[in-house]
């Protein structure tokens, strides 16, 4: 690809990346927690509960886990099977604390310099269950240490995410097996 063409591509990505931040549903302004262990968040989570987008669609066995990197930074590795096409997704990421390391208010990439924002809203007192907002209103996740979850946590954070805006009857509920 020649300059030229490399130059519109990149220019069409970063208009497209203003225009929809401009127009995204914005997420309440509650807070994230703030008395994160992140020694005890790192390790491997089960997706319980998501709202669907391109990357994570069609997927069950959904994990996330988190490493601590040299530089302080997290590495992200999230995997699942595509039950449609049985063929197993894998995507390596990197997350940054958007203020300090025990905020639960932290950036995510999987594309080189694009973030966007993973918010730590709940986490059991053990460390076993979590509920995470994205940036805006089109991601949530509902995670546990576990394939499943106990129904009152569950409602807890249904309640919650329903009363920061969040339309909980579109969760996608993630099976494991």
């Amino acid at each position: 690809m020649n300059k030229k063409k490399s130059l519109l591509v990149l220019t069409a990505v970063a208009a497209g990346s203003v225009i929809y931040n401009i127009w995204k549903p914005i997420k309440s302004d509650l807070p994230v927690i703030q008395n994160l262990d992140i020694n005890r968040y790192l390790g491997k989570w089960h997706e319980i509960a998501r709202l669907d987008f391109y990357w994570e669609k069609n997927l069950k066995n959904v994990t996330a886990e988190y490493n601590l990197n040299e530089d302080g930074s997290i590495r992200v590795n999230n995997q699942g099977l595509d039950f449609t096409k049985n063929k197993h997704k894998q995507s390596i990421g990197k997350a940054k604390f958007v203020r300090t390391p025990t905020e639960g208010a932290l950036k995510v990439s999987f594309f080189g310099p694009f973030y966007s924002g993973y918010n730590i809203m709940h986490v059991d007192d053990d460390y076993r269950y979590a509920l995470v907002f994205g940036e805006n209103l089109d991601y949530i996740w509902i995670l546990s240490r576990e394939k499943t979850i106990p129904d009152e946590i569950r409602d807890m954070y249904l309640a919650y995410a329903e009363k920061a805006g969040y339309d909980v009857k579109k969760l996608v509920w993630t099976f494991h097996d």
